[in-house]
């Protein structure tokens, strides 16, 4: 892995219809084009430590989803959704005006991708899903039940005004992430707060919209997922920490299992790695090798062709 990131680090905007969605580049202004997409309550800081171990000749654009990190928070009353999310994709790549490129998503970010990537399948070359599965499967018995206590924490959330007003001093917000985030490492708190805080009068706050907090209300069967996955032109990888998100959500096992086998009956790449839902954070140097070669043999050689 001699070609990393050499590049300095630039920033992001595009513009949305309710303001901008921030975030940061790396590498040559012509080179293939990567978009990375953090995960739940995360930001573009996730791919610090990942981005510069991976191949030079690419242009890595890690964003802050909206709600996230330093872009701006949806209006009042409108909800986060993963098929927001994918709308939102859509307009950085037609503001960045990429017509074909490649996605790195983490977790939820990595569930974004994949529908994105079956959605258009045209515009996706090659997928990376980092510690995501791509897809959450719900047993269609319960989607009635989940789907309405996900819109109940919505509203509920809504009524908590003082969730928008609580202030921290810089060590109370890194124990507070560091508690809502067991997984994630001192120096990867540090490394998320540098967008995940902003300094206001009292002390910090949180960046991130507090709706963000509430439940996604959009779900699909294992069968619709199964769908949805075989409409992927992408070459995919799959990275899972071994003590990743399959073995911190144990009943979500058997649909697990079942899309990592739809991913293997189409020749995509499952590994698993020694780490937890954030080792592409922690420790990068355990995922970075996968990645840089899928890159390498996959992006990259399709643009050589």
């Amino acid at each position: 892995m001699s070609s990393a990131v050499e590049q300095a680090v630039s920033d992001l905007s595009v513009p949305v219809p309710w303001g901008q969605i921030r975030g940061k580049v790396w590498g040559p202004d012509h080179g293939r084009p990567v978009l990375c997409l953090h995960g739940w309550a995360d930001n573009c800081g996730t791919f610090n430590t990942l981005i510069p171990l991976l191949p030079k000749e690419c242009r890595y654009v890690a964003v802050d989803l909206t709600g996230h990190g330093l872009s701006s928070h949806c209006p009042p009353g409108v909800l986060y959704t993963i098929t927001e999310n994918v709308v939102d994709v859509r307009r950085i790549v037609d503001g960045l005006q990429w017509t074909k490129f490649s996605i790195i998503g983490h977790s939820m970010g990595g569930n974004i991708a994949a529908m994105f990537s079956a959605l258009y399948p045209e515009m996706v070359d090659a997928l990376v899903l980092l510690d995501s599965f791509g897809f959450k499967a719900t047993d269609p018995k319960e989607l009635p039940k989940v789907v309405r206590k996900g819109m109940d924490e919505v509203l509920q959330f809504e009524k908590k005004t003082e969730e928008r007003k609580r202030v921290y001093t810089y060590d109370k917000a890194v124990e507070s992430l560091l508690a809502s985030n067991p997984t994630l490492t001192e120096q990867s708190a540090h490394i998320l707060l540098e967008r995940g805080l902003v300094q206001v009068e009292e002390g910090f706050a949180f960046s991130r919209d507090p709706q963000v907090n509430a439940i996604y209300i959009v779900n699909f069967s294992l069968e619709q997922s199964l769908e949805l996955l075989s409409k992927i032109h992408a070459t995919v990888l799959v990275v899972l920490g071994d003590k990743g998100s399959g073995a911190t959500f144990p009943e979500s096992n058997k649909s697990s299992a079942i899309l990592l086998q739809g991913y293997r009956d189409r020749n995509h790449t499952v590994v698993t790695v020694p780490g937890d839902h954030h080792v592409h954070l922690n420790d990068p140097e355990v995922v970075a090798p996968f990645v840089f070669d899928f890159l390498r043999n996959k992006a990259l050689s399709q643009q050589l062709t």
